[in-house]
């Protein structure tokens, strides 16, 4: 151990620290328990972690740099943690899941930083109005979900999913045109992009808003059931 080291021991700064990551640790844990309840990719450790990783580093630039150097630090905590959150957010089946759990670490991160810049009670309250998110708001949401979506302010858009391999394109976008062509399900538009390395996706929106949801699972599985096709399904969505 360097001089260096010996010199910078400080009993109070030291009791300060404790006090922080305690209460991040703590906290975090609160939120990460109803994410580890409810069986999200991003449960207890993880936002224990990202809770105490964001207390350490404010705690630390508070020490070393003072108030300034702990504003510029929790800028970088704030942009930072958008690349963790990206990890769990993942598309399938058209549809994108995890933003929840991103947003959740994003609030973690930021009871966190309060805890290390010394604002214990501040990040209570956080930790507080991150569990009423997650918890108070979910029958509201469900209630909302529940309700029909027919009504003239919300247009359904439904779009058909096929995955292919790339050598497979041309002739896995001609049986999707014939097949939705059969059945009476003309396209309003054709998109293709890359799936991963070596599939790619194609995604043909129907022009029609109303369709007959068993219809179109037997033009799906008709697909499923090509060489040419790795997977297919279809999804519908919904615009203001």
């Amino acid at each position: 151990m360097s001089i260096e080291a010996i010199q910078n021991i400080n009993l109070e700064s030291l009791l300060d620290t404790c006090i922080s990551l305690v209460t991040a640790f703590v906290l975090g844990g609160v939120i990460g328990y109803e994410r580890q309840y409810r069986q999200r990719t991003a449960g207890l450790r993880t936002n224990v972690l990202v809770a105490v990783g964001a207390a350490i580093f404010v705690d630390m630039a508070n020490r070393l740099a003072g108030h300034d150097g702990a504003v510029r630090v929790v800028a970088y905590v704030v942009s930072g943690i958008g690349f963790l959150g990206a990890g769990v957010i993942m598309r399938e089946e058209g549809n994108v899941r995890g933003l929840n759990t991103a947003a959740t670490l994003w609030g973690s991160a930021a009871v966190g930083a309060s805890a290390g810049a010394d604002l214990i009670i501040e990040a209570g309250l956080g930790s507080m109005f991150v569990l009423a998110a997650n918890t108070l708001l979910r029958p509201v949401v469900n209630r909302i979900n529940q309700q029909p979506i027919d009504t003239p302010a919300v247009e359904v858009t439904n779009t058909v999913y096929v995955i292919t391999p790339r050598h497979r394109q041309k002739e896995a976008l001609r049986l999707l045109s014939d097949m939705l062509e059969a059945s009476n399900h003309p396209t309003r538009d054709l998109v293709v992009h890359a799936f991963g390395a070596n599939d790619i996706e194609i995604e043909a929106v129907l022009m029609a808003t109303s369709v007959d949801g068993d219809e179109l699972d037997a033009v799906v599985a008709r697909l499923s059931a090509c060489e040419a096709v790795s997977q297919a399904f279809w999804s519908p969505s919904t615009t203001e």
